[in-house]
């Protein structure tokens, strides 16, 4: 069993980043300093160990998240502990991979270009560590890149991520000459001689750099005191502030969140990363560490929580679904509480049925080994589950617990796919719906009027790479249409509606009144329900049916068939006879009026309007914003990166966005580079409305509407 102790010596951490940011090339840097591997990975020659995955290596992104476990001893501390290491990807159409591995880590390395400093997918991904309340260290990599400056990259880490910077080092010179860091708790250097960096001389301070790190230290300890009353009355009594007690006081508050370390390094050229590992063990959290993870029990909906301990019911997290060519299906798991052993029968409480663990393995990126058992804390991966699926949780049958699952931003590009031969159509489908069934972002569907297989995804790339594995691993040849852009659909004011189901079937009445108000709801709020009716008047499973069936109205929309978002609902009235009235009547009365409910709301298409970052070098820019304006974007800032880069920030249709790349890519002689996401959805000019509705939409649509 795993006891306490060893529990306190398990970090589970992910490494976060916009693109190029160096998460993969850091990643590879811990995996040799620490023994794992012998020999260092590099990116551009395709060696890594986490960008395993064929595409990976040819395009030198991380595409799949990959997990991997190493050790490491801290040089202060002399703490040794088992380092359970998630690579996330960094460009956005990826970002689920980020979002799925966040909700079970404990502790997150959020890396920043010296040079860019906090770039969009930063943000992103800080936003979403935010959700998760992921405790976080920052390391400023590139320290040896031309223009990098640490000190407008906190400025900005300050501002942008609304976060709370503390400095536990100081670098060592800067650009080409970065040769190491000013540890601020021993007050010791770490200079970086040797070509691979594995035996950094510690020494004394540089004397230009000792009045400078003094006042460093001396910041970093009052920001520390801060944070605990007994270090507060110590710093302010003028008392000398052990080293035990500053390491203890910001773990502590990295783990609530209070305070964030800054490291430096520059990974591609070995340096820093040795005391970013030591940095790991010190102040991020253990499984013990973080709160109990919480739940709903289903029976009584209360809530109720599993501390991490082997001994409590089992309680795991379901968050990746992989289809590996040689194991077959495996569901990558986070174990919360309890023990899993291996041929376990486990209770999906989320299905109500059984799944047999039939193999446990422990994942070295695309390497794996078969364990016997795992404990509270650990991320495994399970051979032999036939229907669990992301999101869903694993329990004691006795001890049920229904653990948060984990939401996905909807796609927002679609394409048609068709098989270039009738032989391969069985195969298109059985390999499109195993691709779903992997990626919660991807969304495979037939149009049940033409008959026809979409694929829908977050951007163009991310269905290209779709496409390419449809090639590659299950031998697909198809046709690819091209890109359409996903509407959503809304209403433009409030409306109610009244609708009575009464007929006779089968001899027998069936009746049921439903009375609806819709209003526009905040953008990006979603669908919201709420019912106004007396509880004395309706079963809660009856509530359940008629909110089951808005939502369900709800997602084949009323003008075109898109799903129809950012609207509140109301149930305001019902009607029921006694002996005449079901759960099915409720249904269909709801089904009838939701119809009518749209129509006089006066539904209209909505377009998703992206947020584009675009990186030009300072000649091209006057083309690139005239560019923005031909595509109805609006720019809303300019900045100037340390390389002298231009960064333009711009909201922009993401109709006019499809082909972007590579229309960039000639405006700039293929210099300039971007990263978009969905910002909200907004309503769609006239144009659009009428290429899916006809010129005289409004009037046919919206004729008698009250």
């Amino acid at each position: 069993m795993t006891t306490d102790n060893q529990l306190a010596n398990i970090r589970n951490i992910g490494m976060i980043a916009h693109i190029d940011a160096g998460k993969t090339t850091t990643t590879e840097r811990i995996l040799f300093y620490s023994g794992r591997t012998h020999q260092l990975g590099d990116v551009d020659d395709g060696t890594t160990v986490t960008d395993w995955w064929e595409q990976e290596r040819e395009r030198g992104i991380t595409i799949k998240a990959a997990a991997i476990t190493t050790s490491w001893s801290d040089s202060v501390t002399g703490q040794t502990a088992q380092i359970n290491i998630i690579d996330t990807p960094g460009h956005i159409d990826f970002t689920a991979e980020v979002q799925r591995s966040l909700r079970i880590l404990d502790g997150g390395v959020v890396i920043f270009d010296a040079v860019n400093g906090v770039e969009p997918q930063s943000e992103t991904v800080w936003r979403q560590a935010n959700a998760f309340r992921v405790p976080r260290i920052c390391y400023i990599n590139k320290m040896d890149r031309l223009g990098a400056d640490y000190q407008r990259t906190i400025e900005m880490i300050r501002e942008r991520l609304q976060a709370a910077p503390v400095l536990v080092q100081l670098p060592i010179g800067n650009e080409q000459s970065f040769t190491g860091i000013i540890d601020l708790l021993t007050m010791k250097a770490l200079l970086f001689t040797d070509e691979l960096g594995a035996h950094p001389e510690i020494g004394p301070i540089p004397d230009d750099l000792v009045n400078a790190a003094q006042n460093a230290r001396d910041r970093m300890v009052e920001r520390i005191a801060e944070t605990d009353d007994a270090l507060t009355l110590q710093y302010l009594a003028g008392e000398e502030i052990s080293q035990e007690n500053l390491i203890r006081v910001l773990r502590r508050a990295v783990i609530a969140n209070q305070l964030t370390p800054v490291l430096f390094g520059t990974s591609l050229h070995n340096k820093g990363v040795q005391p970013l590992l030591d940095a790991i063990i010190r102040y991020l959290p253990s499984p013990k560490d973080v709160p109990p993870v919480s739940g709903m029990e289903p029976e009584s909906g209360a809530l109720v929580q599993r501390v991490a301990d082997t001994t409590a019911p089992l309680a795991a997290l379901v968050f990746k679904i992989v289809m590996d060519p040689y194991a077959g299906r495996l569901a990558y798991v986070r174990v919360y509480a309890g023990t899993l052993r291996q041929g376990q029968a486990l209770f999906n409480i989320n299905r109500h049925k059984r799944e047999r663990a039939q193999r446990l393995l422990q994942m070295q990126a695309d390497k794996r080994t078969e364990i016997q058992e795992c404990h509270a804390g650990d991320i495994v991966a399970i051979v032999g589950f036939k229907e669990t699926t992301t999101g869903e949780t694993l329990c004691d049958e006795q001890n049920q617990i229904v653990l948060e699952t984990i939401t996905f931003p909807e796609p927002v590009i679609t394409v048609a796919v068709e098989a270039r031969s009738v032989s391969d159509q069985e195969k298109l489908a059985e390999a499109l719906t195993r691709l779903d069934e992997e990626d919660p972002t991807l969304r495979y569907a037939i149009d049940q009027q033409t008959g026809q297989a979409t694929l829908s995804g977050m951007g163009e790339l991310h269905l290209e790479v779709t496409i390419d594995r449809l090639h590659r691993e299950y031998g697909v040849d198809c046709r690819v249409g091209s890109p359409q852009v996903a509407y959503r659909e809304t209403v433009t004011r409030a409306a109610e509606a009244e609708s009575t189901y009464d007929r006779e079937i089968g001899g027998r009445r069936h009746f049921a009144r439903v009375k609806l108000l819709i209003t526009p709801n905040d953008t990006n709020a979603g669908v919201a329900f709420i019912t106004r009716v007396n509880a004395e008047l309706l079963a809660e499973a009856e509530v359940a049916a008629i909110q089951r069936m808005v939502h369900r109205t709800l997602q084949s929309g009323y003008l075109v068939g898109f799903p129809v978002t950012d609207v509140k609902v109301a149930l305001v009235d019902v009607e029921r006879r006694a002996g005449e009235t079901t759960i099915e009547d409720f249904e269909a009365a709801t089904a009838l009026a939701m119809r009518d409910l749209l129509r006089r709301g006066h539904s209209v298409l909505l377009e998703p309007v992206m947020r584009v970052e675009t990186y030009v070098p300072e000649e091209y820019l006057g083309s690139v914003v005239n560019d923005f304006g031909g595509r109805h974007g609006l720019v809303q800032q300019m900045n100037v990166s340390g390389d002298g880069t231009r960064t333009i920030t711009a909201m922009t249709p993401l109709t006019a966005m499809i082909g972007y790349a590579t229309e960039l890519r000639s405006m700039t002689s293929g210099r300039g580079t971007f990263t978009m996401e969905l910002d909200h959805y907004a309503q769609a000019d006239e144009a659009i409305h009428q290429r899916f509705l006809g010129d005289n939409w409004q009037s046919r649509f919206y004729r008698d509407a009250a």
